[in-house]
């Protein structure tokens, strides 16, 4: 009898097979796809209400099904149809409400809402993909895990940034490169410390053997050089945050070009953090100061580059130029310092 019933069941869940593949398609969609230049004027807060609407929707939709889905008797073959319908419909309003986010609203506020949507997107293919996979007769972890992973990304909608246009989502790209920066120069910071070694929580002594070995203490020199590199890393620091903190005080987004400016004061201040990432990783023992100076000189010129960008935008009127000249001064004095200790080396 066992046996019989799990062809029915199968059957039953065919239309859910179905849905699978039309968000998979949805999904590839919003992976490429361009918003189209809606022709009606876009209104912002109705743009929010409708996304807001279109989430909390595909939630109640992933609930129903997965309840549906969770003990005996499982959902007839209409039901399953009607089920999947509705997710399917939930899933394409979510997509529809995502595209009509024209260009001119800025790319740093159309990527975040995308990612979103996404993620949302994928929970749901995630649900189905758990479902169809499940033992019939039970509610299975991985099924109450999906669920609730489709109602995180969905409850996402809210931390979106809503302020003006792109320069709530520009502050909150800045703000978020910052964080990552942050960290890395206090781990540097932490690791530098006088006499301290840097691998003393990875590996024992005794497996070292000679405790002066080059390969996991900093000599002299190196301590030298990497001062003027940690100059650098907080130079990074100090320009997130007068960028930041020009954007919140100057930011606006009422012409194309002002959104222009913010997206692309957030495209290349997005560079900071893993160029930071990338000399901090270059600065451990054993150090070649020759991938040092490289590195250093990268994030040298992505420095150069946000203070350019930001000086010649609405974010930074002139009588605040002054901090701009202050910190491509020190980065450039660093990097000076920089060339100079590794000029023997090349």
């Amino acid at each position: 009898r066992a046996l019989r019933g799990r062809p029915a069941a199968m059957e039953a869940r065919e239309p859910l097979r179905d849905v699978r593949g039309a968000l998979r398609a949805v999904l590839a969609r919003l992976r490429e796809g361009e918003p189209s230049e809606g022709r009606e004027p876009f209104e912002l807060p109705r743009f929010w209400d409708a996304l807001g609407q279109t989430f909390q929707v595909t939630s109640q939709e992933a609930t129903k099904l997965s309840l549906a889905f969770s003990r005996p008797p499982l959902p007839s073959a209409e039901n399953c149809r009607k089920l999947s319908e509705d997710v399917q419909n939930a899933i394409l309003a979510v997509a529809t409400v995502y595209y009509w986010l024209p260009k001119g609203q800025g790319t740093t506020l159309r990527k975040m809402v995308r990612d979103a949507t996404t993620e949302v997107v994928e929970g749901m293919i995630q649900l189905t993909d758990t479902i169809l996979n499940a033992p019939v007769e039970s509610l299975s972890q991985e099924q109450l895990i999906s669920t609730g992973g489709v109602w995180e990304a969905c409850e996402q909608v809210s931390n979106l940034p809503r302020g003006e246009y792109n320069q709530a989502a520009v502050v909150s790209a800045l703000a978020a490169c910052l964080g990552v920066v942050k960290d890395a120069v206090e781990e540097m910071e932490h690791a530098l410390v006088e006499g301290q070694d840097p691998y003393g929580d990875i590996m024992e002594d005794e497996e070292l053997g000679f405790r002066g070995n080059r390969d996991t203490y900093w000599s002299e020199a190196d301590r030298q050089l990497l001062s003027s590199c940690m100059g650098l890393m907080k130079a990074s620091k100090a320009c997130l945050k007068k960028v930041l903190a020009a954007v919140k005080a100057h930011g606006k987004a009422d012409s194309p070009e002002q959104i222009a400016q913010l997206d692309d004061l957030a495209d290349i201040a997005s560079e900071i953090s893993p160029s930071v990432d990338e000399l901090a990783l270059s600065m451990y023992p054993p150090v070649n100061p020759l991938a040092v100076r490289l590195n250093a000189a990268k994030l040298a010129s992505v420095l150069k580059k946000v203070l350019e960008i930001a000086k010649t935008s609405h974010v930074c009127p002139p009588p605040e130029e002054g901090w701009v000249q202050f910190l491509t001064g020190a980065v450039d004095h660093n990097m000076n310092k920089i060339k100079n200790f590794t000029q023997g080396q090349l």
